[in-house]
């Protein structure tokens, strides 16, 4: 049976078109992905991500743990509320899981995927016995992403702006007061767009989806925050990454903390390896303005470089009108490449892998 948010009931009676997303009943859309994109995009959206796993770390060792857990250094974390990306890695460098780590200020908080939520718990769970700490799942909490130009000025319009108006980018902040108990703020998201990741009790979530339609916020589907993340060059767990692609040809050696060069973390040895030897591939955009729309799993070749590519996310671009795609290729490929699609060969440009930022085009 699939798993239901708190949201489930509401996300029918608005009329959600429910499918199966990571074991979770989830809506795609409300109608129309384009429509919901455009919101986004010009406006404010929402998305019910409380299929997403909350995972808090306490005690004594809770740095020390996650400074091996971790492929990124979780020292950069200077004040509570500060996150940071990074890559969960196995022995091998291979990506277990993306997630988002949080400093708060009686420890840490992890969100990591929903589809990898039980191989990540395992993983957390057995990594953390040499260390005094405790591990946490909060099922109990929801999570409700608000995106788009105007979503800032709309969250604020309805939870009040004094705590919010001074978070920077990648930044949250516990919020307090009458009907706010256990609520956490932040600056984040998988947009490409400025917006808030509100986490908040699950009792909560319905009057706050609510209130944030009330006001003009548009409910979108899992479809269209597809198609927003790919625009923003955003990777997606099970596509540009795994359990045996490391984080250097997934366009995430930004993610990879290498200093101080005494910390151990898990995959580093690994990961020193694969520098070291030099890697054989790399995440790259591609852009098609022909007819057609490329997808996952078609092949990429570029005439005169030895070896094929893949196209791990591929999509037609709202915003652009026209084709974009990720897609991990050789590291000799440059500027050109070729897809091949059953009897055609479309020709498409290389670009680095972001489309679109704050509405517009970079590239």
């Amino acid at each position: 049976m699939l798993k239901q948010t708190p949201l489930f009931d509401l996300h029918r009676d608005m009329g959600g078109k429910l499918v199966d997303f990571g074991g979770w009943n989830m809506p795609v859309n409300y109608g129309s992905q384009i429509e919901e994109h455009h919101a986004v995009r010009n406006g404010a959206g929402m998305f019910d991500v409380s299929h997403m796993t909350v995972v808090d770390i306490q005690g004594t060792g809770a740095r020390d743990f996650l400074r091996y857990l971790l492929a990124n250094d979780v020292d950069r974390l200077k004040m509570p509320g500060k996150a940071l990306y990074t890559g969960m890695l196995n022995a091998s460098g291979g990506v277990i899981d993306d997630l988002i780590v949080y400093l708060m200020a009686d420890g840490y908080r992890l969100v990591v995927n929903c589809a990898t939520r039980e191989k990540d718990l395992a993983w957390i769970n057995s990594q953390s016995e040499a260390y005094d700490v405790s591990v946490a799942e909060r099922p109990e909490l929801a999570m409700i992403a608000v995106q788009g130009p105007l979503a800032r000025g709309k969250v604020h319009d309805l939870i009040g702006a004094a705590a919010l108006e001074g978070l920077k980018i990648f930044q949250g902040v516990p919020l307090s007061g009458e009907g706010h108990a256990d609520w956490f703020v932040a600056r984040t998201g998988y947009t490409g767009e400025d917006g808030y990741e509100i986490i908040l009790p699950a009792e909560a979530a319905v009057q706050l989806w609510q209130d944030l339609a009330r006001i003009g916020v548009t409910p979108c589907g899992l479809g269209a925050r597809d198609t927003l993340r790919l625009e923003a060059g955003m990777n997606l767990y099970g596509h540009e990454m795994d359990d045996d692609t490391s984080p250097l040809v997934a366009n995430m050696a930004w993610t990879v903390a290498w200093e101080p060069a005494e910390r151990n973390f898990i995959g580093r040895a690994a990961l020193t390896a694969e520098k070291s030897a030099g890697i054989s591939h790399k995440l790259v955009g591609l852009v098609y303005t022909g007819k057609g729309v490329l997808r996952a799993e078609q092949e990429v070749s570029a005439p005169g470089v030895d070896g094929v590519g893949v196209i791990t996310s591929g999509t037609f671009s709202p915003t652009l009108g026209y084709s974009i795609a990720l897609a991990r290729v050789p590291v000799g490929f440059a500027d050109q490449a070729v897809v091949n699609v059953r009897n055609r060969q479309l020709e498409v440009k290389i670009i680095s892998p972001c489309f679109v930022r704050s509405g517009n085009k970079v590239f």
